[in-house]
């Protein structure tokens, strides 16, 4: 899961501005590239006014000019000056385009994220950590082992673009399919300077197991699925599209269909199951800090956990908590004759809510008899020990599941120490190693 209302800031100043609504003359002649490299440019000469004209209309009208340099102020004060920019990376989000400027500053490395929509301007600006260009490789990851192919597959109305990751020189391969927790994720399950799904890609690839990994659907469809609540469910969001995904492998020249594994995390790691379920065939399961409780109770605890970081807990922060309460509680609430209703409750519709509440996961689990690894950080706070209980309750004495827990890891399955909480996840780090072995070792490899 995510962190919903998070209380720490992040170690930069993040900027997001709408994405809506835009209409505007491109500037032509310009690549997105090239646009979003003048634009960076243009801050660091201190010509805000030349950027406010880049902007949309909406997006002008919540920055102005003044407002936009006194952002600038703010990022330098927390990473230092403005020294030079580096590389670009562009992605497509239809109908915007994104691209990354990675520039380095005295104390840090950020990207600046620049949207665009179809007309050229800018629709969207985000500053966010990012490694040094010479330190983005996990120190496992050997990338001349492997071959990074872009590919497309899905419903036709839901097509998705993703990473398959393949390694060199062996036909047959096994493979594994990358399932996201919670949230409009990319494929690289980027959260805050991290990319997990990036990581544990090529890790994997590196020790022979081809990867797949993909823009979520709520990411990749994100402006035609906001007028579709109503019935949608996790069926939708997640199930569908690796029921297309293991269709997609299974037809793949170079991966042996027999030998295809699902790996999820956190929500994804609690649809594993269903997922197994509902697509028989499946080699087997790996499960990262999967989540088992139901959803509202978990996003109470955590907003809890983080209100009471910094050992203080103010008036405002309790008033918070307690309208989180009168919604989780009307999430308790709803029955089937609320499953059509397009209202969301808490992020989601009515009928996501009740369709998570009749699917149990340790209890599917317990069902399947394929093989099946649980993994859990034990400094993960938010998925818990709690969760961790019930899997291995459900799932005593069977001898084709394994468990395995890491005392430094946190969420994201990345070391750090002392008590984890949203600031860690703005630190670069990678996924552990030994993660990465465990899996390899003691699930896709084995069988």
């Amino acid at each position: 899961m995510r962190n919903p209302l998070p209380k720490h800031a992040a170690l930069v100043t993040a900027i997001s501005l709408a994405v809506a609504s835009m209409t505007f003359a491109a500037q032509t002649g310009l690549t997105p590239t090239q646009r979003a490299e003048k634009f960076v440019d243009a801050l660091a000469a201190g010509d805000f006014a030349k950027c406010h004209a880049t902007f949309d209309e909406t997006v002008a009208k919540q920055m102005s000019a003044e407002q936009l340099k006194a952002t600038w102020a703010a990022l330098q004060q927390q990473a230092g000056k403005f020294l030079k920019r580096h590389g670009t990376r562009t992605e497509s989000q239809a109908p915007y385009t994104i691209t990354h400027v990675t520039c380095e500053f005295a104390n840090a490395w950020i990207d600046t994220r620049v949207v665009f929509n179809p007309t050229g301007k800018v629709a969207g600006l985000q500053f966010l950590p990012a490694r040094k260009p010479d330190q983005q490789t996990p120190p496992y990851a050997k990338p001349d082992s492997f071959t990074e192919v872009p590919v497309e597959f899905g419903d036709p109305n839901w097509r998705l673009p993703g990473t398959l990751s393949l390694p060199k020189g062996a036909p047959r391969l096994p493979a594994v399919i990358l399932v996201h927790g919670s949230g409009p994720n990319d494929r690289d399950e980027t959260v805050g300077a991290n990319k997990p799904f990036r990581d544990l890609a090529w890790g994997l690839a590196t020790r022979g197991i081809a990867v797949l990994r993909y823009d979520k659907r709520t990411r990749a469809h994100q402006a035609k699925l906001a007028g579709v609540m109503a019935g949608f469910t996790a069926k939708d969001e997640v199930i569908e599209d690796v029921g297309h995904a293991l269709a997609f492998l299974r037809q793949h020249a170079d991966i042996d269909p027999q030998r295809v594994f699902v790996l999820g995390h956190s929500l994804g790691g609690m649809l594993a199951p269903r997922i197994a379920r509902d697509y028989p065939g499946i080699a087997g399961l790996a499960i990262l800090a999967g989540t088992t409780r139901p959803l509202e109770d978990m996003m109470l605890e955590q907003v809890e956990y983080i209100a009471r970081l910094d050992g203080a807990f103010s008036d405002e922060e309790a008033q918070q908590l307690d309208q989180l309460k009168a919604l989780a509680a009307r999430v308790k609430a709803l029955t089937a004759k609320d499953a059509t209703e397009p209202m969301p409750l808490l992020g989601a519709a009515p009928s996501y809510w009740l369709d998570l509440r009749a699917y149990d996961a340790p209890a599917t689990a317990a069902k399947l008899p394929l093989p099946i690894l649980i993994l859990q950080g034990d400094r993960d706070y938010q998925v818990t020990g709690k969760d961790l209980a019930n899997w291995r309750q459900a799932l005593a004495n069977r001898p084709n599941v394994q468990f395995k827990t890491y005392p430094a890891l946190n969420h994201l399955f990345i070391a750090g120490t002392g008590q984890s909480g949203p600031a860690e996840y703005q630190v670069p780090g990678f996924v552990s190693e030994e993660v990465i072995r465990d899996l390899a070792e003691m699930l896709i490899l084995k069988h």
